[in-house]
């Protein structure tokens, strides 16, 4: 795949995964796609801190048995992540890179490289962490077997960063939004009766916080040209004119948590 069709496919990608209600379906998603993209075979994702005893691995959908098949040394050498855990907590940027570009002759004798020969047969990685995080640094491992992977998997790898980024913040407050309205009857069919979107819902959900436009726009990694033409969308499905009526016709239809009473003497 040229580098012109892997960049679209990288907003297709986009559009479909800001379009996913379940959040717990976004990663796997991306993990899929991504996988083939940078001339991979398999994919591992990290959402939380790691260390060789604890973290949450996440594997793409074909692969998943694999990963399941690990002990837990080798568990725990692969959430050790050599070489790039002491690469990128050094503070040297979160450019992706391959384990062989960054450990050179190390890499192959190394601990991690015997792991992965050995019980998934395979024997490079490249690293593309989400941009920004700094502890835990987030992000996912693509792995292949033969040849590094090329200078233009990792071009690719670079544009993919800001769309890891933008769906990992939509997975986050979509969690926020499920838990928030968890006590209310059936949210999510009363979004989908006012034909609200996914990224409308995280809107909605910031326009709560009281937060800006422009505070909106840095937090998705959008434009505030954008954010308004979302809010103007939200106005319009709930029939109102302003932020606070729009904040209190969400609170009343279950959309949005209402805020918690306190008690008066």
């Amino acid at each position: 795949m040229g580098l012109d069709r892997a960049y679209e496919r990288l907003t297709e990608l986009a559009v479909a995964a800001l379009h996913e209600r379940e959040p717990e379906r976004l990663w796997p998603l991306l993990a899929d796609a991504l996988t083939g993209l940078c001339g991979g075979e398999t994919l591992i994702y990290k959402l939380d801190d790691w260390s060789e005893g604890k973290g949450t691995l996440g594997m793409v959908p074909a692969a998943a048995a694999e990963l399941g098949r690990l002990d837990d040394e080798a568990l725990g050498v692969l959430r050790s992540g050599y070489p790039f855990a002491h690469h990128y907590a050094a503070g040297l940027g979160r450019t992706p890179v391959t384990a062989r570009r960054l450990a050179d002759r190390a890499w192959p004798t190394s601990r991690t490289a015997r792991v992965l020969g050995t019980a998934l047969d395979l024997n490079q990685v490249l690293a593309l962490p989400l941009p920004g995080t700094v502890a835990p640094i987030t992000g996912c491992l693509v792995y292949r077997s033969g040849t590094d992977f090329s200078d233009d998997h990792v071009r690719i790898a670079e544009r993919a960063q800001p769309l890891l980024a933008a769906v990992e913040q939509q997975r986050q407050l979509l969690e926020r939004w499920r838990r928030s309205t968890a006590a209310a009857e059936e949210p999510e069919e009363r979004a989908a009766d006012r034909a609200l979107t996914p990224r409308e819902l995280t809107v909605l959900l910031l326009l709560t916080d009281a937060l800006t436009a422009d505070a909106i726009g840095r937090r998705l990694g959008i434009s505030v040209r954008t954010v308004h033409k979302h809010v103007e969308n939200i106005y319009r499905k709930l029939g109102t004119r302003d932020r606070l009526s729009t904040v209190l016709r969400a609170q009343r239809l279950g959309l949005v948590a209402a805020p918690a009473r306190t008690g008066r003497r």
